[in-house]
């Protein structure tokens, strides 16, 4: 199986050394760079193509924000993993709104990294759990204003059900068993939400919810 190609970015080398000892343990993932500042950033994305970049969102030159919106741009298949000191709505919201595929504080455990960057690498979205019940409870909020229910329509009470839960994160298998559904069924699920609102992948989901008024930037 190929590894997951790996692209270290942040401005602390006693980060990036601890991120090196801890991911070169993992026999599916690969550290091809690093960086230390944005622009150096963004010339090893062109140089190496990695699969997934562990951005950290304060950089010495250009914001991890910047960075992030930059590269997916140019490469929309590269995975951005934010991992940051940065708890607070406005950094979360903007990560999520230039494309990043998950957010994890520097406080998380080891494994919340490693499940983040492997959901990263298959498209999905992981987002650190503190952190995702501040969007699914500003989405659940709003469920009841008459903005929110006009852009819901079309879809059936159960893709409303794994729209929440995608955009909390869960992955298709954690959906199945919360739902009480196989995996080929929310899979479908999702399929027909991607369809219904012209979106192509989780990422775009949570986008869609944010400029559609459901979750507040």
């Amino acid at each position: 199986m190929a590894r997951i190609r790996l692209l270290l970015v942040d401005d602390h080398e006693v980060v990036r050394s601890g991120l090196k000892m801890l991911l070169e343990n993992e026999s599916d993932l690969k550290i091809v760079g690093e960086a230390n500042t944005g622009g150096q950033a963004l010339e090893m994305v062109e140089t190496l193509k990695p699969d997934v970049v562990i951005m950290d969102i304060t950089l010495p030159d250009i914001s991890g924000i910047d960075v992030t919106r930059r590269i997916k741009d140019a490469h929309p298949n590269i995975a951005v993993v934010a991992l940051t000191i940065h708890e607070d709505q406005q950094y979360f919201f903007e990560m999520l709104q230039v494309g990043a595929s998950g957010y994890v504080p520097k406080r998380a455990a080891p494994d919340d990294l490693i499940t983040a960057i492997r959901a990263a690498h298959r498209g999905e979205m992981y987002i650190y759990p503190s952190l995702a019940k501040l969007l699914v409870g500003d989405f659940l909020s709003r469920s009841g204003d008459e903005d929110a229910k006009e852009t819901m329509t079309g879809l059936t009470p159960r893709e409303q059900e794994v729209l929440s839960l995608l955009a909390e994160g869960k992955t298709n298998d954690e959906i199945a068993g919360l739902l009480s559904i196989s995996v080929h069924t929310v899979a479908r699920h999702r399929e027909n939400l991607m369809g219904k609102l012209g979106l192509h992948n989780r990422s775009e989901l949570v986008k869609y919810a944010i400029r559609k008024g459901l979750i507040k930037p």
